[in-house]
């Protein structure tokens, strides 16, 4: 495992577009992210291809994948942001300096279609990445709690999964230790075989889904395919984050569905993170413990970021 360096006032934080191209009112959104970054003291530093929309519908492969390898090789860059979620974030894939990348540790964050890239930076190299909120999605969240929560786990390198005010609820009673590892349901469910598959034995999945997307059929064929491929034999803890859908249906609804009562690991519920105003910052691949008996119901046991040299 690789803890990147904290943070500090004064650092310059990359930012990348890795998903969908930033065009249109984007572009105005990136801007006021910026301006709010930079009035909190950070330097901002955008890859060479952000604004590219090469293919018509986003970037090459290559524009992408080299962008997030230059932020990792710039000794300038102390952060790297991805600017917004998306639909094919994975074709980096095969593209991305994985032996560079450990060489030259550093934050990686998003959500949403950025899920992709940081579990299977996290795979390939064993660097703790984040789920947490998008760059841009700075400038359109109703408050500043998802960039607070990230500032606070990345610059202060505070270890609490939200606060005292956040609910959670247990749907199967239990503990379990395991690192984490998920975010996005559809994006983690694409990344359980083949070539570019995540290793999911002993680890604590979160998921989340955007219903807007994602109907309870679409979310019920994912949990489905996770199960016949042996993700929920593999796990030793479950936890659900936020999806909302006209139907009313949740996604816990469709996870008890799915597992049938025969899995006996514990799961939780709460609503910080995932396609919502509140999105706390997750680490990928640190040791975390899911208690159902205490109020905050999950707690990381290991620190996520360090302070540098």
């Amino acid at each position: 495992m690789i803890i990147p360096d904290r943070i500090k006032i004064g650092d310059t934080i990359g930012v990348v577009a890795p998903s969908s191209p930033i065009v249109g009112e984007k572009i105005d959104e990136l801007k006021q992210a910026i301006k709010f970054v930079e009035e909190k003291g950070f330097k901002v530093k955008l890859g060479k291809h952000i604004f590219s929309n090469t293919n018509g519908y986003s970037a090459t492969a290559q524009e992408k994948a080299e962008d997030i390898n230059e932020m990792f090789k710039d000794n300038e860059i102390k952060m790297i942001w991805c600017s917004n979620g998306g639909e094919n974030s994975n074709v980096v894939f095969d593209k991305l300096d994985y032996e560079m990348i450990k060489k030259h540790p550093k934050i990686i964050c998003g959500y949403s279609d950025i899920t992709s890239i940081t579990n299977m930076i996290s795979e390939k190299t064993g660097l703790v990445t984040f789920s947490a909120t998008n760059f841009k999605t700075i400038a359109t969240d109703q408050t500043d709690y998802s960039y607070n929560q990230a500032i606070k786990r990345f610059l202060k390198g505070d270890k609490n999964l939200g606060d005292e005010t956040e609910e959670y609820i247990t749907i199967q009673d239990g503990i379990a230790k395991g690192k984490l590892i998920g975010g996005n349901l559809s994006l983690t469910k694409g990344m359980v075989a083949g070539k570019y598959k995540l290793d999911f034995t002993d680890k604590i999945l979160f998921i989340e889904e955007l219903g807007f997307e994602t109907g309870p059929e679409l979310a019920s064929n994912y949990l489905y395919y996770m199960k016949q491929n042996g993700v929920f034999d593999k796990i030793k803890g479950l936890w659900i984050g936020n999806y909302e859908h006209e139907s009313g249906v949740s996604l816990e609804k469709i996870v008890i569905d799915t597992l049938e009562n025969k899995y006996n690991f514990p799961i939780i519920k709460s609503n910080n993170f995932g396609h919502i105003e509140k999105k706390i910052a997750i680490p990928i691949g640190i040791e975390a413990k899911i208690d159902t008996s205490k109020k905050i119901k999950i707690e990381l046991l290991e620190e996520c970021v360090k302070n540098s040299i």
